[in-house]
């Protein structure tokens, strides 16, 4: 698709009105930002407006800019165009939602973060083994997805197992870790006491330590809700199915049909947000005792 060259025709004051509009709205954004509400309800419709009017006019700016400037659409599709490729390409969007997001990304984001936990709980009870997998944990943490990502396709074929297999394998260990650190985070004078009680190991575990490594549970959760959807991208270039986000992404942009290519990674940031916004209102649901939750 060709679009003429706007730069030299648009007047000075075209793009002196953007940059004026960019510097109110940075103005805007940075007043409600500041704002206090008086109450709870208009708190929350204050913390949505505010990314939301930012995130606006951000596309608003990029749509000037790559019409305005002439950007081929090659090197950078306006929002327009990806919106229209969207809105044209629905039922393909969708069946590779259906193959990366509900056969490969949250079965293993499931399987390898409740893994991580149940092997975290059993460390706690055995010392050895904590000593033994944390510095594994750290080996593992450190190898590159897109060298795993290949031996996982020879291992388990070229459909979703294979990508459920590098989702666990990426999530298993910060579910692990950060359980590990979590159920030492409760206080001596709270174990003291428990020990007052003659509470066993279990007792102490659910009383106590379980609950105080929420916070520490939950951030390993919401790490791993990006973590696995950038693995099964990546996995699927490397051998998938006629489906699938990354199988797209990697066809599309051979064909150099840049706005399939943005429609898809919108997609899968709307999908990454939601994910992750589930997560941190479950997360604010079960600690909400935290003292990051208080308002001042």
């Amino acid at each position: 698709m060709h679009r003429p060259d706007l730069a030299g025709q648009a007047p000075a004051w075209f793009w002196g009105t953007i940059v004026a509009l960019w510097l109110a709205a940075w103005w805007v954004t940075d007043r409600l930002a500041k704002a206090v509400p008086p109450t709870p309800g208009a708190r929350r419709v204050l913390d949505l407006m505010v990314p939301l009017l930012f995130g606006a006019f951000l596309i608003f700016l990029w749509e000037i800019v790559t019409v305005g400037a002439g950007v081929p659409m090659v090197l950078m599709p306006p929002p327009s165009a990806i919106g229209a490729r969207l809105a044209q390409s629905l039922p393909t969007l969708a069946e590779d939602f259906g193959q990366t997001v509900l056969r490969a990304v949250i079965p293993g984001w499931a399987l390898g973060s409740g893994l991580g936990i149940a092997i975290a709980l059993l460390c706690d009870r055995v010392p050895f083994l904590r000593r033994g997998l944390m510095p594994i944990g750290n080996f593992v943490s450190a190898l590159p997805m897109i060298g795993i990502a290949p031996i996982m396709v020879m291992w388990f074929g070229f459909d979703w197992q294979s990508k459920v297999a590098v989702v666990v394998v990426m999530t298993f260990f910060p579910a692990l870790v950060n359980t590990v650190a979590g159920l030492s985070a409760s206080g001596a004078l709270e174990r003291d006491l428990m020990r007052s009680y003659a509470a066993d190991w279990a007792t102490t575990l659910l009383k106590l330590r379980l609950p105080s490594a929420m916070p520490f549970v939950f951030n390993a959760l919401k790490i791993n809700s990006t973590l696995a959807l950038i693995g099964a991208i990546v996995a699927e270039f490397f051998g998938t199915p006629i489906l699938g986000m990354g199988f797209r992404i990697s066809t599309e942009v051979g064909r150099m049909s840049l706005d399939m290519v943005w429609a898809e990674i919108a997609v899968a940031a709307v999908t990454g947000s939601v994910f992750y916004g589930l997560l941190a209102l479950a997360e604010r649901r079960v600690t909400f005792w935290h003292p990051s939750y208080r308002r001042r």
